[in-house]
This record gives structure tokens, sequence and C-alpha cells, in this order.
């Protein structure tokens, strides 16, 4: 029986866990909390797919807007095969248990989400996140029983076990017990999300803050396209973090404006005409930003019997969080750090240049180019980890053991001398100070000056690391991912600096046209502690 270790159970985890066990495999889920507070259940807006030609839809129309939206560096197949997966996604999620907003009709609603040519976007209200994570436990909470899925929580992915190019597992962190542990398996699946902690206050978790993905590149797993980082335009400010103002209500007809000399300007509209307000994220946010105005969205026509029917979170959120009566008054929004195009480097049977090594969900990089569309990362979680779990059934290779247990003692010494550290500078703060450069060197707008600048900063808290104070009682974890989470602030930073043209997601103020000789992704790698960036132009990666 094949031992498959997935590290993350948000939706993509839990769809490689419940597909490998239908497969007949043995998995272990390994995540540091549940389920239900992996950053998949702030998910408000919808899931993808044609259900009906009524009306002009196709497959055919959903795979161009996709490759269109990301400026076509997503790779024509992978993006095929989302988009033809994604009507049979929707029937296995209802038949698990996921409850879809209907129409009149019966029949599960859609509505219109940005860069999309028809209403084709599945909603459960705006928590379609929340429902979808909710039917995947329950169906993976079955195959536990059946012995088939194994959970493991308060466990922190550390370091994957590779030898010769070629994965055997991973090293975790046992939060319980403070020490380092290996759980070796034949394939192991890395489904740890997006990197908001690399940003601070965004619309996401900053559980998700990108250490994997940063370690994984100094173990020699190429990345992908780290400079498509998606802001998304309607965001609203609270103590805590950004709160996410679904695409939803825009998608039920909210306009977006600002106010000049007393009168409201729609500005959206005056420039993209009757759809303007549902233009992709990346003109939208850039838009908003050039206004230099204060944005507002408003919604209140719908009324509030409406909008409880239709965006309920979304009046509820609003009403406690800001005291914000949606039905009554507009909503001041922003631009906020919300989704990475960016990650890990898979082809598209979701394997990375490691063998038996998979990446799926946020953290992997390879449907939505340039930018994402709204409505299609749900889509990509549950379709990802389909595939995976379908490429990792197939695989005939034989397998081989390897111990590595040398190896651990010598990662348990490097982590006592850690916390060791007998500086008074805590490491907590560089969490602060990462986030301020890349806000200010890697935003909406860039330039070489800056890129520059941010490059500067990080390598300067690269250079320290080793030497700050790793307060073991108050937060352990800092005692190893600080470097990798750092790594990675310098690979997005890097592959900005070396893409010099504007496209999708990245916008460079000296270079703001699109360029057909750029029209690939960039592929960055690590090697004799340097870092290598070339354009995928053989595609190898794309196809």
């Amino acid at each position: 029986m094949k031992k498959v270790c997935i590290v993350g159970s948000g939706i993509a985890g839990l769809s490689c866990a419940i597909e490998c066990a239908e497969r007949g495999m043995e998995v272990i889920l390994v995540s540091p909390f549940p389920s239900e507070r992996a950053q998949s259940v702030l998910a408000a807006g919808g899931i993808n797919a044609v259900l009906s030609s009524e009306g002009g839809d196709s497959i055919e129309s959903h795979i161009e807007d996709t490759l269109k939206g990301g400026c076509y560096i997503a790779g024509k197949e992978s993006v095929k095969g989302l988009c033809e997966d994604a009507p049979e996604i929707i029937k296995k999620l209802e038949k698990l248990g996921t409850v879809f907003s209907t129409g009149e009709n019966g029949k599960i609603a859609q509505r219109a989400f940005g860069g999309q040519s028809y209403n084709r976007t599945c909603y459960c209200g705006s928590a379609t996140g929340k429902q979808i994570v909710t039917a995947l436990v329950m169906e993976c909470r079955r195959y536990e029983g059946l012995g088939l899925i194994q959970r493991r929580l308060w466990t922190d992915f550390y370091k994957a076990l590779i030898k010769d190019g070629k994965c055997y597992g991973s090293v975790f962190f046992n939060e319980a017990r403070m020490d380092l542990e290996i759980i070796y398996a034949d394939y192991l699946v890395m489904a740890t999300g997006g990197q908001n902690a690399l940003f601070g206050k965004t619309t996401g978790s900053t559980l998700c803050d990108g250490y994997a993905q940063g370690r994984l590149f100094l173990q020699g797993v190429e990345l992908k396209n780290a400079e498509f980082i998606q802001y998304h335009p309607t965001t609203l400010e609270t103590q805590q973090k950004m709160l996410l103002v679904s695409e939803a209500v825009r998608g039920e007809g909210g306009r977006l404006y600002y106010v000049e000399d007393g009168k409201r300007v729609y500005f959206m509209e005056d420039l993209y005409g009757e759809k303007g307000n549902l233009m992709p994220r990346d003109i939208v946010s850039r838009t908003m930003e050039r206004t230099g105005k204060e944005i507002y969205l408003d919604i209140t026509f719908l009324g509030k019997k409406e909008i409880l029917k239709r965006i309920p979170e979304v009046y509820d959120l609003c009403l406690k969080y800001r005291g914000i009566d949606i039905s009554r008054e507009s909503i001041p929004v922003s631009p906020s750090v919300h989704f990475f195009m960016g990650g890990i480097a898979v082809r598209n049977n979701h394997e990375t240049n490691i063998k038996n090594l998979y990446a799926i969900g946020e953290c992997a990089s390879i449907y939505h180019g340039a930018n994402r569309l709204g409505g299609n990362s749900l889509l990509a979680a549950v379709h990802g980890g389909r595939v995976a779990a379908e490429s990792i059934s197939e695989d005939k290779s034989e397998t081989d053991v390897k111990n590595f247990e040398k190896d651990l003692e010598e990662e348990r010494r490097k982590l006592s001398t850690r916390w060791a550290s007998e500086s008074e500078f805590p490491v907590v703060y560089l969490e602060d100070l990462v986030a301020e450069t890349l806000k200010e060197d890697l935003g909406i707008v860039r330039d070489e000056e800056r890129l520059l600048n941010g490059l500067k900063d990080v390598d300067y808290y690269l250079s320290v690391v080793e030497k700050l104070k790793y307060d073991k009682s108050e937060m352990p974890y800092l005692g190893f991912s600080v470097t990798g989470i750092l790594t990675l602030a310098k690979v997005a930073l890097t592959c900005a600096l070396f893409r010099k043209e504007s496209r999708g997601a990245h916008y460079r103020s000296d270079y703001p046209e699109t360029k057909e000789e750029w029209q690939a992704a960039t592929i960055i790698s690590y090697d004799d502690g340097k870092f290598n960036v070339r354009l995928d132009s053989e595609n190898v990666y794309e196809s």
C-alpha cells in the first residue's frame, strides 16, 4: 500500500487526502491546526464551473477567460484540465454535502465575477469556502474511521527528506513534545497555502507564512512566478487584519466611486463601461491607487432584504468589525495583498522537479499565470488535489528506503543552538520589518530603485538572523522558520527585478509595457548559495 504524507489540511489537502483514500492509499494528513482554522474557510465568493450552455457559456470560454486573465503565461493543457473538471467537481462537492445557493428554478445559482464572460461562479451565500471545508472534513472523517487517513495535528513542517533528487518524507516539529520527528512516506504532498505573513496585515491567515516554500527552495525545489502577487481591490481595514469585502458584492451590482466636488465619481464605469467594476483584480487595484482618493463601494440600492439574502456574511462582518450597515452606507475600501499566483513550480501532474514531491493549492504555481480570476482558487484547490492523487496512484516506479536519522540529530543540534541565543533583539521583530519592506518595495506599482532597496534590506535581515534571540517558550516555531520566510521574500524581490515588463499583477512603472518576449513563466532555483532566474521558454512547466 502506497503511503502519502500531505502537509496542510485546507481544501487542497483535504481533496488530495480523500482522493488518495478512495484509491486505497494510506494517508497521513499533517497540519498545525484543524481544518476549520485553515485559510480555505475565509474564501467567500465562490467556485467557477460551466454547468450549462444556456446563455452561451462554454468550457472553451472558461478556458479562454482563465488564460486571458493570467496574461497567457499559464499552461494551456493544465488550464484545460482545470476547466473541464469543474462541472464534475461541483457535482461531487454537492454530493458530499456542500450546500450551494440556488435560483428560483432550484438549480445552483451562479453570479458574475471579474474577468469572466458569463455568470459561472457557484456560491454558498458568501461563505463558500466554509461550506466546502465542512463537507470535505466530514468525508475525511469517514476515511479516518476506515483507517485510511490518519490525522496529525499541532505538527509543523520543518524540511523535506530529499536525497539524489528524490523525496522520502519529511521532518516535522512536534509542538507537544517541542522536538523534531521524521515521517517517512512514499510521496510528500505540500498543501501549505500562500505567503501572507510576508506582508503582515492582509486578507489571509498569517498561519500561511511561506516558510515551507522558502525551505524547500533552499533544498533545491524550483519556484515559479514569485513576482505575481494579487491585490484584492476591495478590503476593509480592521485592527487585526484587512477584512475581505468579497467580489460577490460587485458581482451583485456593487459600484466603486470616490467623491469629488461633493459628487460621486464612478471611475471604473467611466473608464471601462458598464462592467467596469468587474474588471480583473489587478486593473481595479491599480486604477484605485492611481486616483489618490478614498474609495467607497456602494451596494445600498439592493436593500436590506436582498443584501441579507445574497451576501449576509459581508453584511454581518462589516457591521460587527466596523459598525457599518451596508444597507444604508457605503463601505470604505482599499486594495490589499490577497493571493499569490507564484509558488512551487509543478508540472501538469503537480509533481515538482524533485521525484515524489508534489505541491497543490495556493503554494503551487500552475493555473493562474500572472493574475488569478475570482472563483478559480477554490476550483484549483479541489482539482489539484484530485490530479496529484491520480498521478500518485498511477505511478509505477519502485519505492526504496533511505535512513535520515543522522540528519535528524544534526537538525536538533541546530535548533537547540538557536534557542540558546543570548541576543537581546527578539527575532519576532523581523516579521514586522520584512512586512514593512515588502509593502513599500513590492507593492502594486514597482520600479528598479525600490526593488533594489528591498533586496538590500532583506539581505541585511538574512545576515543577522543567526544572531537574534529565539524564545523557545513564546514562539518556538520562529526558531527555524524565519530564515525560510526571509528567503522567500528575497525570491519574490529577485523575480520582480528580473521581469522587465508589466504583466498582470506585476506592474513596473519603469517598464510599463507588456512584451511578447516575456510571455513565459519565471523560474528561480538555488544552487551553491546563488539565486538563478530564467524564463521557462522551453515550457518545462508550461504545456
